[in-house]
């Protein structure tokens, strides 16, 4: 019998695999030690057994002939049993913490990411088969947030190691975080400032283009770090400081301009030219045929660059930690120097969400202008 979803076929099979084999949990008695792992029949309990027939049920579901209500078992069953993994981690966490040794520590394994993995790829694959709306994809958004926060509350996580990590340098944490932000949206800011227009003006002048994404080409080739270092001596030479903030933003800006300027000038040259030469029968000067033609239907590709950058512009202001920009990625490169992972995922995870959120976001707005276009 062929399988009707090869799709949710692997990530079930899996997913059972890493119940099977993979570490769930590390447990140590302190943080200078290697922790002892924990598979996930060894943590036992009647929510383990539910996540493994949770995932044996996704298995069966690969066969069932394809109808929509399948789908919407699928979605609904991976959802639970995310819900109940976390459920089941944190509350091992603090067993093992109320009854373990003073300073035991309990860090999430590999194969707790790897489960999860499979469980979101099958929740998002079920919402594509749907033909899921923007709402639809909101409220299971909202659901799994909403879940996480209430088992966090409840002080089920509590006894992991990242979030004793967290405990311990909350304000820490949420200044780098608003460092992280300020750094993102004021390189976004500056790139869309200097691009836009400079795309603008490539689409205008096309003999022009070979030579401008010449030299943007040229600066996405030369990797972060080296950047970063060969603006330390001009930017001293000028009297401003060659590490902090600044020479991180200018790295930023340069490393953004290409897919800005490249998408602004692909919206605006893949507008009609009926439409422009309408407008322009009807009396319309070139800044009003720009203004309410050419920009409204060249915004839904705008925003795709505009999602490129933004994300980009989050990953790689962690690498900006290392000239003293400051951020999360000071927690990431930290947790290295310390061997200590947790604190490693203090700094990447938030890093992670805040470019899953950003592309979420505008993939919103670049919907509603491509709906608003047609």
């Amino acid at each position: 019998m062929m399988p009707r979803n090869r799709v949710l076929l692997v990530l079930s099979l899996c997913a059972l695999a890493m119940c099977d084999f993979s570490t769930i949990l590390t447990i140590a008695p302190n943080r200078l030690v290697a922790g002892q792992p924990v598979t996930f029949w060894q943590m036992g309990g009647g929510i383990s057994s539910a996540i493994g027939a949770g995932c044996l049920v996704l298995l069966v579901l690969s066969f069932v002939p394809l109808a929509r209500y399948a789908e919407y078992i699928v979605l609904i069953l991976a959802l639970a049993v995310l819900l109940l993994l976390l459920i089941e981690v944190g509350a091992r966490a603090t067993v093992s913490v109320i009854f373990g040794p003073h300073g035991t520590r309990v860090s999430l394994g590999w194969g707790f990411w790897a489960i999860g993995f499979c469980l979101a790829m099958a929740i998002v694959d079920a919402l594509q088969r749907l033909k899921a709306g923007t709402l639809a994809r909101l409220v299971v958004f909202a659901v799994v947030i909403a879940g996480a926060a209430i088992i966090a509350f409840e002080g089920l996580f509590d006894g992991l190691s990242i979030a004793r990590e967290y405990a311990a340098r909350r304000d820490e944490f949420d200044a780098a975080l608003g460092q992280h932000c300020v750094l993102v949206a004021i390189a976004v800011l500056l790139a869309v400032i200097i691009g836009a227009p400079l795309g603008l003006y490539v689409a205008r002048q096309p003999q022009r283009s070979a030579g401008i994404f010449g030299v943007l080409n040229l600066l996405q080739t030369i990797p972060s770090v080296a950047l970063f270092g060969i603006l330390i001596a001009p930017l001293s030479a000028l009297g401003i400081g060659g590490i902090g903030a600044v020479p991180a933003i200018i790295a930023l800006v340069l490393y953004s301009l290409l897919p800005v300027v490249r998408n602004t000038e692909a919206g605006i040259a893949g507008v009609d030219r009926g439409v422009v030469d309408a407008a322009r029968g009807m009396g319309l000067t070139p800044a009003q045929i720009l203004w309410r033609i050419e920009l409204p239907l060249g915004m839904p590709v705008f925003f795709a660059g505009l999602r490129i950058v933004t994300v980009q512009a989050i990953g790689l202001t962690v690498v900006a930690a290392l000239i003293g920009a400051g951020g999360l990625g000071s927690f990431v490169f930290q947790g290295i120097g310390q061997y200590a992972t947790d604190l490693v995922l203090l700094g990447a995870l938030p890093t992670i969400a805040l470019a899953l959120a950003a592309d979420f976001i505008l993939a919103l707005l670049a919907g509603f202008f491509a709906r608003s276009r047609s």
